[in-house]
């Protein structure tokens, strides 16, 4: 009993260090907290695969995290390139990955491999989260507006790139 209250701690303090759990009160992080469940995964592990189904939101409590995506979905074969999966960002302790999963439960946009010797992450199932957001609305508000804010910010950085690569790649004639 003493180990699981402990768990429950730790995983409390790793949740209140994530932007997505910002502003949730204490007895709303120990609901959290109780969804969750630990992976760990060594140096160049895939966590999961672009294309696989999206049940499950990732909090990283240590290491690194890579995600990743084929370009070989956007770029003929024949361009010469290679299609193996390019890095597009690199998170760390406190930032979530698979949140896409709470909004559209859709197949995964991108690949995440472990970035440094080993990761630990706290896995939160994302059908059971929801279930606790339609029990408790004011906890549900809280997250998926903390969800939309992170979306908006990590969207207006894929477009900021975007924009780079237009405007400052040197033009085929």
């Amino acid at each position: 009993m003493a180990k699981e209250k402990d768990e429950a701690k730790e995983y409390i303090n790793i949740l209140r260090q994530t932007d997505i759990f910002y502003d949730l009160t204490t007895p709303q992080l120990e609901m959290v907290a109780g969804l969750c469940s630990e992976a760990k995964y060594n140096a160049d592990e895939m966590i999961f695969e672009e294309n696989s189904a999206s049940d499950e939101l990732y909090v990283i409590a240590n290491g690194e995290v890579d995600i990743l995506v084929n370009p070989a979905l956007v770029q003929s074969s024949s361009s010469g390139k290679s299609g193996r999966p390019l890095t597009i960002v690199t998170l760390r302790r406190g930032q979530t990955f698979g949140e896409i999963a709470l909004v559209d439960q859709g197949l995964r946009s991108a690949s995440a491999r472990c970035a440094s010797k080993k990761a630990h992450v706290l896995v939160i199932d994302s059908e059971r989260l929801l279930q606790l957001c339609d029990s408790y609305p004011d906890l549900g508000y809280r997250l998926m507006r903390n969800i939309a804010a992170d979306l908006a910010f990590k969207i207006r950085g894929t477009d900021l790139a975007i924009r780079e690569q237009l405007l400052w790649r040197p033009r085929p004639r």
